[in-house]
């Protein structure tokens, strides 16, 4: 699949934060007592498993700043499968700065694509439902557009970015208002006619309630199938409807057969495990 590619201006600063941590107080001393000034060397981006990937400009950007004449050629796009074994860039420049960008290049690209082929697993687990799988805003403080990036990597779409993009009442806010049908009602006050509405119910009286206000998404948090099955059925395809809690690889597909439109799933970007990418010379 083809992933149009965040622009650099998102991406970098997040890149040089993370040089600038490993790089610390006087640099990688390791590099410039080894290998002498001005020495070149040719290493590849070598895949340790097979994955989806995502994350590459990450890798490019990084040794970009640390040798801006560096030659990096990506061999396998963002978004794209690849096999264990399979090199994916291949980067010529500085001996010096391609070591010293070597582990925020790999740790970076390790955890995006991580991100990217955990969320494949689970929008294949789905395939042949109508329901899409969304990320949610559990991930790493400082990483959220790139994670985000990496779930549509992995086949799919993002939930709202943060705070300030859709409003979603979850439990806390309706236990704060005093019940489902006053936050919706001062929801509805504040919103703009661009803002989208959803909140989070946990039975399906409270589906009822908020039924009247004609919200644009409803998330049914830990519902059992059969509940889900009955709010799929009165709902009738008038309200979107997002599934929540619980959702793992071993009921997502049940989940998926009630008929939601979308099940968010935190695991894809709190609980995904890196993908083993090395750096070879």
């Amino acid at each position: 699949m083809t992933i149009s590619p965040l622009p650099d201006i998102l991406v970098e600063p997040v890149v040089r934060a993370t040089l600038l941590e490993d790089l610390g107080r006087a640099g990688d001393v390791t590099a410039a007592a080894c290998l002498p000034r001005g020495e070149t060397l040719t290493a590849v981006f070598a895949a340790r498993a097979e994955g989806r990937l995502a994350g590459i400009d990450c890798a490019r950007l990084a040794i970009g700043l640390m040798d801006p004449t560096a030659r990096f050629e990506a061999l396998v796009a963002d978004g794209a499968d690849f096999d264990s074994g399979q090199t994916l860039a291949r980067v010529t420049g500085d001996a010096r700065a391609i070591l010293s960008a070597e582990r925020t290049a790999l740790n970076l690209l390790s955890r995006l694509t991580g991100v990217a082929t955990l969320t494949r697993t689970y929008v294949r687990a789905v395939e042949g439902t109508k329901a899409r799988i969304v990320c949610t805003r559990k991930t790493t403080p400082g990483l959220r557009a790139l994670e985000k990036y990496a779930v549509r990597c992995g086949g799919t779409i993002n939930h709202r970015f943060g705070l300030d993009d859709a409003i979603l009442i979850k439990d806390n806010h309706i236990a704060a208002c005093g019940g489902v049908a006053k936050a919706l009602e001062r929801a509805r006050a504040a919103a703009g006619h661009l803002m989208k509405i959803e909140i989070e119910v946990d039975r399906l009286d409270q589906l009822e309630e908020a039924l009247p206000f004609k919200p644009d998404v409803i998330m049914l948090d830990n519902f059992t199938l059969a509940d889900l099955r009955a709010a799929v059925e009165r709902v009738a395809g008038e309200v979107v409807l997002e599934a929540s809690g619980g959702v793992n690889l071993t009921t997502v597909r049940a989940i998926a057969e009630t008929g939601v439109d979308a099940i968010s799933v935190g695991a894809l970007t709190h609980s995904a495990p890196i993908l083993d990418i090395g750096l070879d010379i």
